[in-house]
């Protein structure tokens, strides 16, 4: 003991007054915190301390300020996971049938639900016996709520894949008729997936060549869905990678807080719409 105080330039009659001093108010209130904070962690690696701070609130009746939570977080050395590049941008389809212009035009923001969605596929690798193979995630974003109107996964990237998506959205919004956003991949610059849209009574756009910017929120997702659930992960089963794709599409629905649309999930952002219309 005596070499810990002289090694931390303290006498031995303050190391005692401090370690029999009253925990104050703060401090307390300070372990309630890294309590709640670490549980969150723990059960959500890739929120960074805006979002536990968002959680706090929310879920927990806590109520303190992101300094506050970084402060903790950095003395409990909690770190979200890190964010991945994504480089890949989908090629213009070799023979497109349809082109359209880039009419959304990169305005990302929209004044009710329904009014633009954007739409993309992308894949996600699981492993049999050291064997790889894939399943694809079409999916239709609204960006008013930032919520998923449809998706669909399927073992293959092919046009019913993509037809698919648009179907069970007209199912679910049969009076939607937004401004319908995509790149210029195979499927979308088919003939038969615009006469889908004109059918709907829909405005197709597309993304300019090797563009990715021009979809930018849909990409986003991706980066969103994949950093916190698939990246640092490996799935040996398709049904496990499938069931975690949609149960994150239900909690990124349903329960994970956005900032930008005021500390709602999407769907809370959808009905407090719909109430007030």
């Amino acid at each position: 003991m005596q070499a810990l105080c002289k090694l931390g330039q303290v006498s031995r009659a303050g190391y005692y007054k401090w370690l029999k001093r009253d925990v104050t108010l703060n401090e307390s209130e300070n372990r309630l915190i890294a309590d709640k904070i670490e549980k969150i962690h723990e059960k959500s690696p890739d929120k960074g301390y805006r979002r536990i701070r968002d959680d706090l609130e929310r879920y927990h009746d806590i109520k303190v300020n992101d300094k506050r939570v970084l402060r903790i977080c950095r003395k409990l050395d909690i770190q979200s996971t890190i964010k991945y590049k994504n480089n890949g941008c989908t090629r213009q389809a070799k023979n497109p049938q349809y082109i359209a212009e880039n009419l959304l035009n990169r305005e990302f923001s929209a004044s009710a639900p329904n009014e633009k969605w954007l739409t993309d596929v992308t894949e996600f690798k699981y492993y049999v016996h050291g064997e790889k193979r894939k399943v694809y995630l079409s999916a239709i974003l609204d960006l008013y709520d930032r919520r998923i109107v449809s998706y669909v996964i399927r073992d293959t990237n092919n046009n019913s894949l993509v037809f698919d998506t648009i179907d069970d959205a007209i199912a679910k919004e049969p009076k939607a008729h937004p401004l319908f956003h995509s790149d210029r991949g195979f499927q979308y610059t088919n003939r038969v997936f615009h006469q889908k849209l004109t059918d709907a009574g829909m405005t197709q756009s597309m993304s300019r060549v090797g563009k990715c910017i021009d979809n930018g929120p849909m990409e986003g997702f991706w980066g969103i869905i994949k950093r916190e659930r698939y990246y640092g992960k490996q799935f040996t089963d398709k049904m496990s990678l499938v069931k975690m794709i949609e149960e994150y599409i239900d909690y990124y629905n349903n329960i994970r807080l956005q900032r930008n649309l005021g500390v709602l999930t999407p769907m809370e952002k959808h009905e407090i719409y719909l109430h007030a219309a």
